[in-house]
């Protein structure tokens, strides 16, 4: 057992790292390592049915973890979106995918799993896909999200219907078995909102982590169970009672306590899936296998691209939402599993269908990459920049997210003139429908600053968020108008050394997230009651402080060991500083005191 253990805990240290470093997605990985150490492989491991049997546990903890994150709330604000984009995905993929799985021989009831199955997409390679792109905040980003939600929604009432599926038409099902089905769902839901609670409050008070913990498994373990004893699936079970927790304040301790066995279990899951793939159909029969993977990608490539175009995106928005999420993902793997286990499908159909989704896995980046490559070359020519016709202001801005903003309303208030520069065009639009002055231009173009009287105004403020961008603009302003005086928002402290590099003056660079912090610092130390006036000392202290070590690092900051001795000298020296003050303050204190004691009292008459 122990060799096993270490077998395919150092399969998956291997090759994980690799494929994530390759930008392919830890399931991949994981899939790799079940390939090469299985029987198909190196042949090291042989027993797949047994790896995927205990594994298994690992889904369970997915739809778990699935249900505590699926706060009530939150669906219901997103049901448009989630319910409409994804539903729609989900039916019109699985139905021309099981009518062609019909139409070459397989059951009805396995070509209905089939289809649903291969409608699913791969949660984790998608996310992961768009998150090193910046694209999840992206049009095509949020739909993506929104159906991936659904997706992994549909999959427990799929989990609980393939053993319905499965069941012989004469045997039909029971009032009884449904009356069970029903009173154990019931039990579960009751139980959840009256004793679930209560009992974890009682455990998190006796402070062991470790019976916590122990707690967690043994109520997935124990619904799950319960749910298998009236013919309901396991999973269904955990979902279940994930959702009812969802919004208890145990949410997030009972997801970072199941976590590291959720990642354990899951990834051995995907190693025995990769185990059970047998690459050698590629060999033997290559057109099948090739045609089921890239039918795949170019059917549900063209459904989510209609269904884009239908929710209102643009082509290339479209287009990048089809590409992200063509492929099979990790459920269809769990869905042949459950469907093969209930007799749906036979071993070669589950073979050859696990081996066309991994390829469909394998090509998504690539193909993304494609397709993300000819979106950009169709892209229209931007909109011309607009002809600046304004009188001098004392007041430039360039930039107008939120940042920006707040500083033009309180302008606008004051009735104090200024200009705006923003080259983002939806941006622009967006903010003219509440009818602020701006302009969509390049702020970092001479005849843009010349066209807004910039050498004429008193102040340039810089308010971009993109870190290249403002260092861009900062440039053009220090070249175009020396001096004039430039006010910079940084994202970070390396940006803010970045803009004092330009030849803006330090006090007039603000980091976004400093003052914010140092706010939020002055009032956790009230609420821990700390006088006022100590608490005040204390944050102005290290204001003082961390300006000069700002300085003091922008003459070494592209060294990075000074950069980090500098970083040490400064902890050091706030230390220092804040027990001298400390001092002086009890010396003063003892001074105060015994002025008083030295002072001579009044007699009572």
């Amino acid at each position: 057992m122990l060799q096993e253990a270490a077998l395919f805990l150092a399969a998956a240290v291997l090759f994980v790292p690799l494929f994530k470093r390759a930008r392919l997605g830890s399931v991949l990985g994981y899939l790799a390592a079940g390939l090469a150490i299985g029987p198909h492989g190196l042949g090291y491991a042989r027993d797949a049915e047994q790896v995927l049997h205990v594994s298994e546990f690992g889904v369970v903890l997915l739809l778990f973890v699935i249900g505590l994150e699926l706060q009530p709330r939150r669906l219901w604000t997103l049901r448009r979106e989630v319910f409409g984009l994804g539903g729609a995905q989900v039916l019109f993929t699985a139905l021309p995918l099981a009518g062609l799985a019909h139409y070459f021989g397989v059951a009805w009831s396995g070509a209905a799993v089939i289809g649903l199955a291969l409608a699913m997409s791969s949660t984790a390679l998608v996310l992961q896909l768009l998150g090193e792109r910046g694209e999840l905040a992206a049009r095509h980003g949020r739909g993506a999200f929104a159906i991936l939600l659904f997706q992994d929604i549909a999959v427990i009432p799929l989990l609980a219907l393939i053993p319905l599926l499965s069941a012989p038409a004469s045997a039909g099902i029971g009032w009884q078995e449904i009356a069970k089905a029903l009173a154990v769902v019931a039990a579960v839901i009751a139980s959840g909102r009256t004793l679930l609670r209560p009992a974890l409050r009682a455990l998190a008070n006796a402070q062991v982590p470790e019976i916590f913990t122990a707690a967690a498994l043994l109520l997935v373990i124990g619904v799950s169970l319960a749910m298998q004893a009236v013919g309901l699936s396991a999973s269904l079970g955990a979902f279940l009672a994930g959702v009812l927790l969802a919004d208890s304040e145990y949410r997030h301790e009972l997801q970072a306590d199941l976590e590291p066995f959720k990642g354990l279990l899951l990834g051995l899951f995907f190693i025995a899936v990769g185990m059970g793939a047998d690459l050698g159909l590629i060999a033997s029969a290559p057109l099948t296998v090739l045609g089921l993977a890239l039918g795949l990608l170019l059917l549900k490539s063209l459904v989510l691209y209609a269904l884009g175009r239908g929710a209102g995106m643009n082509h290339h928005s479209a287009l990048r939402l089809g590409g992200a999420l063509a492929q099979g993902g990790e459920f269809a793997f769990v869905l042949f599993a459950v469907a093969a286990a209930a007799g749906l499908l036979d071993a070669p159909e589950r073979e050859l269908l696990t081996v066309a989704v991994t390829l469909s896995m394998i090509a998504t980046p690539p193909l993304y990459a494609l397709l993300a490559m000819l979106a950009r070359r169709q892209q229209p020519e931007p909109a011309p920049y607009d002809e600046i016709q304004v009188a001098e202001t004392p007041v430039v801005i360039a930039g107008f997210g939120p940042f920006g903003q707040i500083i033009g309303r309180v302008l606008r208030v004051k009735k104090i003139p200024y200009t705006v520069l923003d080259k983002n065009a939806e941006h622009v639009q967006f903010v003219r429908s509440f009818g602020n002055p701006v302009f969509f231009s390049d702020a970092a173009r001479h005849e843009v600053l010349r066209a807004a009287h910039v050498h004429q105004a008193r102040l340039f403020v810089i308010a971009i968020a993109d870190e290249a961008e403002s260092l861009r603009v900062a440039q053009a302003v220090r070249a175009f108008a020396p001096k004039l005086r430039v006010m910079a928002s940084a994202r970070t402290r390396q940006h803010a050394l970045q803009l004092i590099d330009t030849g803006i003056n330090p006090d007039d660079v603000i980091r976004r997230a400093y003052f914010s912090s140092l706010e939020m610092t002055r009032r956790v130390l009230l609420a821990l009651d700390l006088p006022p006036r100590e608490v005040h000392r204390a944050v102005d202290l290290f204001h003082q402080q961390d300006q000069q070590t700002l300085m003091r690092q922008h003459a070494v900051y592209q060294d990075e060991a000074a950069l980090r001795a500098a970083a040490n000298q400064f902890t050091r020296e706030l230390e220092q500083l804040f027990e001298a003050d400390n001092e002086s303050e009890r010396a003063a204190a003892k001074a105060q005191a015994a002025a008083a004691r030295s002072q001579p009292t009044e007699e009572t008459p």
